[in-house]
Formats: structure tokens, sequence, C-alpha cells
């Protein structure tokens, strides 16, 4: 079995309140993926997601933002990946990560969910932690200097030289999509990594 990536999901909350808020990092890159691959997110009440369907070099490749909020993000991944029979190695997650700052970004495959209560309902709806994540920096309160809770600074747009950082980091993770779909991880780790910086 092809252990490519074959489900990519952008985690956020649903609905205009939340647009620009840091937790919905996953959203705006998954945005931008479905746009270079050519493909439109249609809702799909059943899967708990807008769903996107593209090809990769002649595979079907889907794309999901859950409609439910953040910490029930498993429902979408768990109803989809049963219906196309997907092992957790073949889905990506893309989600906003507190320990990178703006600007930083990470590949891994499994490992825990820090907290993260998107990666927290996955792990348990896939029962396993083997899937794709690709980390995006928003930084923590603490490491930028506020005093916010982490709750409420997630839950806040970032600050105009922390969204240029983020969009950098989109604009490097659609360049290794391509790779990812290719099952190419090491490639695609390389290409990701080699533009982090100090």
């Amino acid at each position: 079995m092809s252990t490519a990536i074959r489900l990519i999901v952008g985690l956020g909350n649903p609905g205009p309140d939340y647009e620009t808020t840091r937790h919905n990092a996953g959203f705006w890159l998954a945005d931008h993926v479905a746009d270079d691959l050519r493909a439109s997110y249609t809702l799909e009440k059943g899967f708990f997601a807008m769903v996107a369907k593209a090809r990769h070099a002649g595979e079907s490749v889907l794309l999901a933002k859950p409609i439910t909020y953040m910490n029930r993000s498993g429902q979408a991944v768990g109803a989809l990946a049963r219906f196309y029979k997907l092992a957790p190695e073949q889905v990506l997650v893309l989600h906003d990560e507190l320990d990178l700052l703006p600007g930083q970004v990470k590949l891994k495959q499994g490992g825990g969910h820090a907290g993260h209560n998107g990666l927290k309902d996955i792990q348990a709806a896939l029962g396993s932690p083997n899937f794709w994540r690709v980390r995006i920096g928003i930084g923590h309160p603490r490491t930028l200097g506020l005093a916010q809770q982490v709750a409420d600074f997630v839950l806040h747009p970032p600050r105009r030289d922390e969204q240029a950082g983020i969009d950098d980091v989109i604009h490097r993770c659609r360049a290794i999509v391509p790779a990812m779909l290719d099952g190419d991880f090491a490639l695609a780790t390389r290409q990701l990594h080699s533009g982090n910086g100090a």
C-alpha cells in the first residue's frame, strides 16, 4: 500500500468570527493547497467537513476543512479515513503550533499532541498518532512577551509582523505538497526545513 499522502486536513474553527485567528492557520494553508491543486471545497455534511477532491500524478487526493469546532476535528478525519480506507500514515494534518515562532515550521510524523485539542481528537479517531503533521508556528504569548492566556491568544489575529512570518511559512509549505503526495517525505522535510533559519 502506498504511504503517500492521500488526505490533507487543515485545522481551524468554522465561521467568520474565527477566520483571521491564529488557530485557523491550518485552514489558511489548506485553502492555498486547494488552489494549487485546482480543487474547490464543497460542504459534505456526512464527513463533517468542507471537502475538495483533486488529482496528483493520476491519484486522487482529498482535502478537508472540518466544520466542527477544533476539539471535534477527529469526526471529519475519522469519517473520511474510514470511508476512503486510508491508513493514518496517508493523512497530513495542517495545524497551528504554539511551540514554534511565527516564521518557523516543522514537518513530522507521529508524536504527542502537546495539548492541541484538534490533534488529540484526530489521534483518538484514527486510533493512532502515526499521521503526518505540518506544524505552523504561531508563537506562544510568553515567548512573544504577551500577558494573554493561551486560549485567548489563539483566538485572536496575529500581529502584522507575526502574520508576515506565517505567510512565509504557508508559501514554503505549498512548495512541498507535491513531494508529500509522491510519498517522498525525506525530500519534503529537506525542502521545508532548509528555510527555517535560526
